[in-house]
Parts: C-alpha cells; sequence; structure tokens
C-alpha cells in the first residue's frame, strides 16, 4: 500500500461494534476509520460523534461508492446480510465479515465466490483463534487420536414477559438463538483445536411455546477423522456452568478440558495457565496488518475456510425442522 493509513468503512455500528471494532480501530495506528453506516440514523450520528468519524451514510452500496475504503468492516446481524460484501469484493474491497455470516448457506457461497473471484483478502470474526489458549490446546492436541468433543453452555432463558419479542435477539427466525450465534463460535473452535472438518450433523431442540427461544438445543457431529462432537445449549439455569469447562475433549489416553478462557487441565491436571488477553484486538490488528502487507498469511482463517464452520449449524437447524433428519454437510453446502 501507498505511505497512508488503512482506510476502512464499518457497516453495523450497533452495541457489539462500538464495544468492540470501532475501539479497537481507533487505537490502531496508521488507521482511518472513513466512513460509518447504520440504518439507525440518530444512533449513528451519537456513534459518529463518539468515535469522531465525519461521514456516515444509511445505505452501504451508498457509502463504498462514495468512499473506495481499502477495506469493510461488516458487523450487521446475519439476518440483516444481503449483497452488501459482494458489492464489496467486486470493488476489489478487502472483507472483515463479523460471525455468523449469513443465515441462508445460499448466501455465504454468493459472498464466497464474490471473494474468491475479488482476490480480496477476507476473514470472519472467529476471534478464539488468536487467543493463546485455544492455540495451546491445538498443540497439545496435536500428536493425539481425537474420540469426541464435547461443548456445553449454560445460561438462563428470560421469559417473554422480561424480554420482549421485537428484539431481533430474541427472534429464532432471524437467528437470535444462543446455539445460532454461539454455536458457529464453538464449531469453529472445535474444527481449530482438533484439525478436523464436521461432515454429519443432526440437532434436537426443546422449545417450550411460552419462550421465544429454545431451552435446550442439541448439535450431534461426525468429525473428518472419526470422531464425534456434541454441541449442547442449556437455557434453564441462571447459575451457569459452574465448574464444569466450555469443551472437554476426549482422546485415546485421556482427556483435555478448557476452563473458560482460564486454564487446560489434561486428565485433571492443570498444565496451562491464562493471561488475560483481548482476542478482538488481536484479529484487528491482524487484519489491519493483512490489508497494508498485502499479506493474509498472517491471518487465523478466511472466509472460504469460515463457510465450514457456518455450514454444520446451518444444516444442525435444518435437521431439527425435519425432526432430527441426519445432514450430510458437503451435500448441504454443494445444494444451497
Amino acid at each position: 500500500m501507498p505511505d497512508r493509513p488503512v482506510r476502512v468503512a464499518v457497516y453495523g455500528t450497533g452495541r457489539f461494534a462500538q464495544a468492540t471494532h470501532l475501539p479497537n480501530l481507533s487505537r490502531i495506528d496508521d488507521v482511518e476509520i472513513a466512513a460509518l453506516c447504520d440504518i439507525n440514523e440518530e444512533a449513528l450520528r451519537e456513534v459518529a460523534a463518539q468515535f469522531g468519524v465525519a461521514r456516515t451514510y444509511t445505505d452501504a452500496h451508498a457509502m463504498l461508492e462514495a468512499e473506495d475504503p481499502d477495506a469493510l468492516w461488516s458487523i450487521v446481524p446475519a439476518f440483516a446480510r444481503t449483497d452488501v460484501e459482494i458489492a464489496a469484493a467486486e470493488r476489489g474491497i478487502q472483507l472483515f465479515s463479523e460471525k455468523p455470516q449469513a443465515l441462508d448457506m445460499a448466501l455465504a457461497k454468493r459472498i464466497d465466490a464474490a471473494v474468491r473471484k475479488g482476490g480480496v483478502i477476507s476473514t470472519v470474526g472467529f476471534r478464539e483463534r488468536y487467543r493463546p489458549i485455544f492455540q495451546e490446546a491445538r498443540r497439545l492436541l496435536r500428536d493425539k487420536r481425537i474420540v469426541h468433543v464435547r461443548f456445553q453452555q449454560i445460561s438462563h432463558n428470560p421469559k417473554p414477559a422480561a424480554a420482549a419479542r421485537t428484539a431481533w435477539s430474541h427472534q429464532v427466525e432471524k437467528g437470535g438463538v444462543r446455539f445460532f450465534d454461539w454455536g458457529v463460535h464453538a464449531t469453529d473452535y472445535t474444527r481449530f483445536m482438533t484439525g478436523q472438518d464436521v461432515i454429519k450433523s443432526q440437532a434436537f431442540l426443546y422449545h417450550p411455546a411460552e419462550y421465544h427461544t429454545p431451552l435446550s438445543s442439541s448439535f450431534h457431529y461426525q468429525l473428518s477423522a472419526g470422531a464425534t462432537a456434541t454441541l449442547t445449549f442449556i437455557e434453564c439455569d441462571p447459575a451457569g456452568p459452574g465448574e464444569e469447562p466450555y469443551f472437554k475433549i476426549y482422546f485415546d489416553g485421556g482427556r483435555l478440558a478448557v476452563f473458560g478462557y482460564e486454564r487446560i487441565e489434561v486428565n485433571d491436571k492443570v498444565v496451562y495457565e491464562a493471561d488475560p488477553f483481548d482476542p478482538w484486538l488481536a484479529q484487528d490488528q491482524a487484519f489491519v496488518e493483512a490489508v497494508r502487507s498485502g499479506n493474509p498469511g498472517i491471518l487465523q482463517s478466511d472466509y472460504h475456510d469460515g463457510l465450514r464452520s457456518l455450514a454444520p449449524i446451518l444444516a444442525g437447524w435444518d435437521s431439527a425442522r425435519r425432526e432430527g433428519a441426519l445432514v450430510d454437510v458437503e451435500r448441504f453446502i454443494a445444494e444451497a
């Protein structure tokens, strides 16, 4: 790149962007936040004032045409994804796509095709790949024969009176479910730590009518080297998981457990304790440097690889709609 700041456009300026990407981009050297876009015009003005950005848009296509940025940070919810990322890739604009990438596999494939045809640098917001605790788990498992991966997330599901359904985050059809938002994360980190892809997906939901979103969601995977995996989301316990780990990975001869972002145990012995780390900042810094240097090799993933973390969840969602039918993930991708 010429000797000038990396010019960034940000599409989606809601609470998540305000808490993560916008502060990060503001503090990274030689980055100019050239423009912001959001459909909420009043909130957009407030965010622009907070981060000192002069140019704002409510139409992302108009922003891309007027600003010609080096990179686009697409941070809108999955249900709001249309063809903006495709338009960016066709213009040669490097693409940071926050996860989940899309509600629809066909759209994600169209974006992927545009990214590859345009030859642009891309990544998906699977930030935990940058966190040392997951990198250490990957290292520890490298020579192990994986048998089973268990992920669980235990939380509380407020009743409708406490959570208005008008919020998209409480609408199943808009992806406002924990298994979708966190499921793509858990799938990606399963892939990252084990080095295996998901080839079969099946899911069941328990969704009483009086709740906006399911009280439990159970996903069952077959991995590419023969191991099995389960992702379980339980939403009835306000106390959370207690001392249970997020991940417990069984291998031939033992087990490895990842307790939150704090420590790793192998066969109940602590083998790694994590220092404080900001994976959002690390990923944003890496993507800025990839754009600046033209070197995508410093990134932990790209958009095409991210399809292999999105597809098993969308395939499982399809399975749950069909009473737990087993779904071949490659066929699901191919037929989308």
